[in-house]
């Protein structure tokens, strides 16, 4: 049986590393993208017998990770793979606070990461597999807040509500193709991560939906990264996949 190829940003750590794992695990080729290294992975990969590569960027800067799976991918023979995948998964939330009182560089670092990395990974990813013949998805993490805005959080809404519709004008694109990818924005439902803490660990002055995100904790209701990565990582399993374009765990 082909192994599966897997192109995930993000892979260092929360879901993403999760994934990443389960992803090796299952013997498949995997290349992940983070500004760091985890050594942890590479013993995941030996113990799987899988393929791992590991592309440290800083996905605030994306043109070059971009330019380097494009190219990486044009050197790859398809028919090795069973299919292809690209997740964009990585994500920052930039300090919590008004817009008003926002630092302008941690504004534009955010959008970079959230928006503008997934369009250009995605393009790259497009342009590199345009004549593959095996079955090729996009999946881009997306989340309620970009679909439900918040206080204090307009940096990261919007780049979720970027990414959405990018992800539904992309569809229509390769929808007209005869083997176009599919693409889906799933929202992964509100997960134990880093980001999760730091929004519930916010002064209710600068923030003032924080007693809410304290409760999700306080009662058990986060999914940790492990399942919130099974439960992504299966969605890609879906018939329907990409129908409709706009996704959510919680509402199968």
């Amino acid at each position: 049986m082909k192994p599966q190829l897997y192109i995930l940003t993000g892979s260092s750590r929360g879901m993403g590393l999760s994934m990443a794992r389960q992803i090796l695990r299952q013997g498949h080729h995997l290349v992940g993208i983070a500004r760091h290294r985890n050594a942890d992975l590479d013993t995941t990969a030996r113990e799987g017998h899988a393929t791992l590569l590991q592309w440290q960027h800083d996905l605030a800067a994306p043109q070059a990770a971009a330019q380097q799976l494009k190219d990486w991918l044009r050197a790859q023979t398809p028919g090795d793979y069973a299919r292809v995948v690209l997740i964009n998964n990585a994500g920052v939330i930039p300090p919590i606070a008004p817009l008003a009182d926002s630092d302008w560089n941690a504004i534009a670092q955010a959008l970079r990461v959230g928006l503008e990395a997934p369009m250009l990974l995605t393009a790259a990813f497009l342009q590199a597999t345009e004549g593959w013949d095996i079955p090729r998805q996009v999946l881009n993490i997306s989340s309620g807040l970009g679909r439900r805005a918040i206080a204090s959080q307009a940096t990261y809404c919007a780049a979720k509500a970027g990414m959405d519709n990018f992800s539904v004008s992309v569809a229509l694109d390769e929808a007209l193709k005869p083997n176009g990818a599919k693409i889906c924005s799933l929202a992964p439902g509100v997960i134990d991560t880093d980001m999760q803490r730091q929004l519930r660990s916010a002064s209710s002055q600068a923030f003032p939906d924080v007693q809410r995100f304290a409760q999700l904790h306080s009662t058990g209701a986060l999914t940790s990264a492990d399942e919130a990565g099974a439960r992504v990582l299966a969605w890609l399993e879906r018939a329907d996949f990409g129908n409709p374009v706009l996704a959510d765990v919680r509402n199968p």
